[in-house]
């Protein structure tokens, strides 16, 4: 019996959440008694991949193919699915990202496994069934899911759990496992990133705007604040639809859902879909003129006033405090 943990990488560095999923394997392996496995797909170092022995990894299969580099969702999910048949995984752990929501349920269906999306705790266990908590009703409410199937599938919301260190050993092992043609149905021919800039699904700190803007020309200021704050940016739909910034930084219900240790939003009202992506953030601020804007009702720390006026003085004293 184990716990296995998939790795996401980009480009052959491990994500922020991989080693959080890692971390939360290893926690929940301490609950069963037993050991953490991790398994990495795609071209990652060795030194990059002793990494995961700081958070309690002591094993790592990893699936380096040439027709596997990007991110294949049927050939990785058989790949995981046979590596948890292999190491005899009762639970397999992942992130519930872009690509986590796209494989726990591929792989929960191939090891006939009880799934929970969008895990926030480590899970309690009394020999049998594993409680989970999780959100649920877009973030509008935590849930607790009992499991008892024999194999549990989790996937852990990015920033829900902290990595943690339980320096160990990390030992490389090379792992393959038969793949058919079906699994290469679909594709990835190339990936386009925005390497100078930091990816909001990662993102610590978001500074995201609105139509209180009143233009894509007075969109400096809110970079200059991201900058600052070593932040993402991002913005709500309606911004993204009149083309003002790229659909990639649209977050909410039908965009991206963030959920950072810090949300500022400058001039939007705050609707229930832009809510819904951005609720499990930590802590929400939130800059309108409007006293009466929805968004204040969520807010941890809210200021009523006129995003011109605001913003320019927040960046200043934020320059100020640092020394720039």
């Amino acid at each position: 019996m184990s716990v296995l943990v998939y790795i996401e990488n980009t480009e052959g560095i491990l994500k922020k959440s991989a080693f959080e999923a890692a971390s939360y394997g290893k926690e929940i392996a301490g609950l069963l008694n037993t050991e953490a496995i991790a398994i990495a797909i795609g071209d990652v170092s060795a030194s990059e991949l002793q990494k995961l022995g700081n958070y309690g990894i002591a094993k790592v299969l990893h699936v380096n193919k040439d027709n596997l580099k990007n991110f294949v969702n049927q050939a990785y999910a058989a790949l995981v699915a046979a590596a948890a048949k292999q190491e005899n995984a009762e639970i397999v752990v992942l992130s519930n990202t872009f690509s986590g929501k796209g494989l726990a349920p591929r792989i929960a269906a191939k090891l006939n496994a009880g799934l929970v999306a969008g895990a926030t705790a480590v899970p309690s266990f009394d020999g049998h069934t594993l409680k989970v908590t999780k959100t649920a009703f877009s973030n509008k409410a935590i849930a607790t899911v009992s499991l008892d199937a024999p194999v549990k599938v989790l996937s852990i919301n990015p920033n829900a759990f902290s990595a943690k260190e339980a320096p160990t050993t990390a030992t490389i092992v090379d792992f393959t496992a038969d793949l058919t043609e079906a699994d290469f149905g679909t594709l990835v021919k190339d990936i386009v990133r925005a390497t100078d800039k930091i990816a909001l699904p990662e993102a610590e700190i978001v500074v995201s705007a609105g139509r209180g803007l009143k233009g894509p020309e007075n969109w400096a200021m809110v970079e200059d604040l991201a900058e600052v704050l070593g932040a993402a940016t991002a913005c709500s739909k309606p911004v993204s639809d009149a083309g003002w910034r790229p659909h990639a930084e649209h977050v909410g219900q039908t965009g991206i859902v963030v959920s950072p240790n810090l949300y500022i939003a400058i001039g939007i009202s705050g609707a229930i879909q832009h809510l819904a992506g951005v609720s499990s953030s930590k802590t929400i601020v939130v800059i309108n003129k409007d006293p009466e804007a929805p968004f204040f009702k969520v807010a941890d720390y809210g200021i009523v006033g006129d995003a011109f006026e605001v913003v320019p003085k927040l960046i200043e004293a934020l320059k100020n405090h640092k020394g720039i």
